[in-house]
Parts: structure tokens; sequence; C-alpha cells
């Protein structure tokens, strides 16, 4: 499932998509069933395999969701302002603010769900990665247009794994941190 579908969502799967993020919080995706999320949005346990097929694709289509709920506010704090940097600073601060706040966020992070959604963000995270080193990417093309394509790529890429990597052990610089490596990678560009 693609990002781009994901935005064109319809109030259904919205609604199949919240009740499930609800549900994995609660209960990590292990404890997840299909008949409890139709319960919870007021369908049919078939109507909820007939949008995802099984809980596998279900769990994966709430990892992207949440992810483009995450990137649509780093976007904007991306552009909030001509400061290239700054723009990174606001845009990194967003996501550790959010995810310091998201339930579904907090559970996965501080250990509670994590022995079955970490993959979702490590082994099986490239989705995920994908989609946030895109926004990135488009960020630094913009701002450093005579920057290859392929060190835009690592720029971005890094800037995603060190998030991360602060995401999933919080340090008290953790943006400082990010935006340190930013910089050294950027160098004279």
């Amino acid at each position: 499932m693609r990002c781009a579908k994901l935005c064109a969502v319809t109030e259904l799967t919205r609604a199949l998509l919240v009740a499930a993020t609800e549900l994995i919080a609660a209960h990590g995706s292990r404890g997840l069933r299909m008949a409890e999320v139709a319960v919870k949005a007021g369908v049919s346990r078939q109507t909820v395999y007939n949008e995802f097929g099984n809980k596998e694709r279900l769990v994966q289509a709430v990892a992207l969701h949440k992810t483009a709920e995450f990137l649509d506010g780093v976007r904007e704090r991306l552009v909030s302002t001509t400061d290239p940097l700054e723009g990174l600073r606001r845009g990194i601060g967003f996501a550790f603010d959010l995810a310091a706040r998201d339930p579904l966020a907090k559970s996965v992070l501080n250990g509670a769900n994590a022995e079955d959604m970490l993959p979702l963000l490590t082994t099986k995270g490239r989705p995920v990665l994908t989609l946030a080193t895109s926004v990135f990417a488009r960020h630094i093309r913009e701002h450093w247009p005579a920057l290859p394509d392929a060190r835009v790529h690592v720029i971005a890429d890094t800037i995603v794994r060190v998030g991360l990597s602060h995401l999933l052990t919080p340090s008290s610089r953790r943006l400082e941190s990010v935006v340190l490596v930013t910089e050294a990678l950027l160098g004279n560009a």
C-alpha cells in the first residue's frame, strides 16, 4: 500500500485504521483481532477482511498511515521557514514531540508492544524508511540543488536513521544530534 493510496483513503478505511491503531496501541499487533476492529469501527468482520485481506496487511497499513501522519507534520515544518536547517530542526522536533504524545508510538517506543511492532521500524521498516527518506530528500534537493542525487539520498537516509535511533533510545540532546549530523553531511554544500 503506497502513501498515495493512503492519502486518498475512504471514510471506511480511515475508520478501520483508527480502530486498529487504538487496538494495537493497547494490545500490540499480536493481540489485534479483526473482529475487535470491526466492532470498534461499527462494521462486520468480513468488511475488515474485504478492505485489508488479512491482519498482517492491516498492521502494515496502520504503520504506513501513522508514518504519513508524522510526515505530513514534518513537511509542514520543513517549509515553515526560509532557513533550511531551521526547517529540518522544526520537522525533526515535530516528529519527536508527536512520538512522545501519540499512543501507538509511545506504546511501541516504551517497550509495551516493542516485540511485535518494532520490526515495522527496523527489520521490516523499508516502507517507512522509504517514505520518510523521500520527504527529507525533497527538502535537501530544494535547498542544496548542486548536490548529486546519491549524496542527497545518503544525507536524507542518515537523517531518518539517526532520528529513528533517537526515538528508540532517547537522549537529552537528540534534536541537536540529528541537526549536527545533518550539518556535517552537508559540509560546504
